[in-house]
């Protein structure tokens, strides 16, 4: 008797689900969106506190302690990151933040702050901070499908935008009406909460990379190599990967040129025009609108073919936006070009995290989140008296097209790498070949 012949019946596979219907990342972007604000609260109720306790001097000196630790460990945080697993890093960094800001909310409450409890305070935040950071950046990998990842950093995005709109007039409400303790406390509630959304979230297996001998999601530390080796192979890795080299130039040249003329730069030329706090005010919502814009555009894409190229040429846009925001002579010109400026950098930079996740091998995940991030918030702030000095001497207008060709030439260093240029998002059409 001849068998029977076997039919093969095809399996459908299951359907991508989009990363803002997914509950495991809403909860992971519930835990980001609060932890952000917390931070916005945080800052508000220490500089009040160090205003009140100290000179104008001094109270500068506890704001910008904090950012010492931050920028010298965030590296370091990397390491940790890929070694121990960025759930535990980031669980145990907000914990400890947590503990941190009710402690100081409960000291407050029977005495006056002293600067050194601030200062001591800012220090361990600093270096909470730089293990924080790398560790929550190298999460999204880890929660949903590589498909999603430029949508979920355009809900990333659209978080940040809250986080910004919502916790500075929180944090000064809170100052106004209860005191730095009550801030303190609220801050360390939203932490709280946080931590709570953060232990709920689901970390699934990573699929290994595209390139050989990509890592999985165990912790690096059974190799038994040192941390300072591990530092090392990890600036190794990036500078000899064809995509993430020219992406760590373009984002420390785009940061480098952005920070400085968007932050004291526009509030410089806002005094220099007499267009006053209002005025840059204008300026500043635009900026906002158009970032937001940019981050719901990838959230609803999802992805956009030719992420490489439209990076960089959003990036260099964006620079011409920029130095167009020095020249104009009205505050509703200067909104325009503002939001251009919050568009075409908030695509670029969205971009540039969807593809620093999507490139890299799982293993160094956290040492190559940690290099952008010392970039973005260790190195460009110290930009700040370089453009007020600069601004001192040779005015507005040079120092924002100085600016300015600081970011173009990141969006053009770029262009010239073809790995750059070419690089796809999952389910992008390969870039043609010449």
């Amino acid at each position: 008797m001849s068998a029977l012949p076997t039919l093969s019946v095809p399996v459908t596979p299951e359907p991508e689900r989009p990363a803002h219907r997914d509950a495991n990342v809403l909860r992971w972007l519930a835990a980001y969106t609060l932890s952000m604000v917390g931070d916005s609260v945080y800052y508000m109720a220490l500089a009040w506190a160090a205003a009140r306790s100290g000179s104008p001097t001094q109270a500068g000196v506890v704001l910008a302690v904090g950012a010492v630790p931050r920028a010298v460990l965030m590296l370091g945080g990397g390491v940790l990151a890929d070694r121990w697993g960025p759930r535990r890093v980031v669980i145990g960094s907000d914990a400890a933040r947590c503990v941190v800001i009710l402690a100081i909310a409960a000291v407050l409450l029977f005495t006056a702050p002293g600067l050194w409890l601030l200062i001591g305070v800012a220090l361990v935040f600093g270096v909470v901070d730089a293990l924080f950071l790398p560790a929550v950046g190298a999460l999204p990998p880890r929660i949903t499908t590589p498909g999603q990842l430029a949508r979920v950093q355009g809900l990333r995005g659209l978080a940040a935008r809250v986080a910004n709109v919502t916790g500075g007039p929180l944090g000064g409400l809170l100052v106004a009406f209860g005191g730095p303790s009550a801030a303190f406390a609220t801050a360390g509630a939203l932490f709280a909460v946080s931590l709570a959304l953060l232990v709920a979230v689901r970390i699934g297996p990573l699929p290994l990379g595209e390139t050989a001998g990509a890592s999985t999601e165990a912790p690096t530390e059974a190799t038994g190599a040192g941390p300072w080796h591990e530092l090392t192979d990890g600036l190794r890795y990036i500078r000899h990967h064809r995509v993430l080299g020219p992406l760590m130039l373009v984002i420390a040249l785009s940061e480098l040129g952005f920070v400085g003329p968007l932050n004291l730069g526009l509030v410089l030329l806002a005094q220099e025009r007499g267009w006053g706090a209002g005025g840059m005010g204008w300026i500043v919502a635009a900026f906002g609108i158009g970032a937001g814009g940019a981050s719901l555009l990838l959230a609803v894409r999802g992805r956009l073919p030719r992420a490489g190229l439209v990076m960089c040429l959003s990036a260099i846009g964006g620079s011409l936006a920029i130095g167009a925001v020095a020249f104009v002579p009205t505050v509703a010109l200067a909104a325009v070009a503002g939001l251009c400026v919050g568009l075409l950098a908030g695509l670029a930079g969205g971009l540039c995290g969807a593809l620093t996740q999507t490139v890299t091998e799982p293993g160094y995940l956290g040492r190559v989140t940690s290099v952008a991030t010392f970039f973005t918030l260790g190195i460009a702030p110290l930009s700040f008296p370089v453009t007020g000095a600069a601004v001192g001497l040779w005015g507005t207008g040079p120092v924002f097209v100085v600016s300015a060709a600081v970011c173009a030439a990141g969006g053009a260093l770029g262009l010239a790498f073809t790995g750059l240029r070419r690089a796809e998002l999952p389910g992008g059409r390969p870039a043609p070949a010449g």
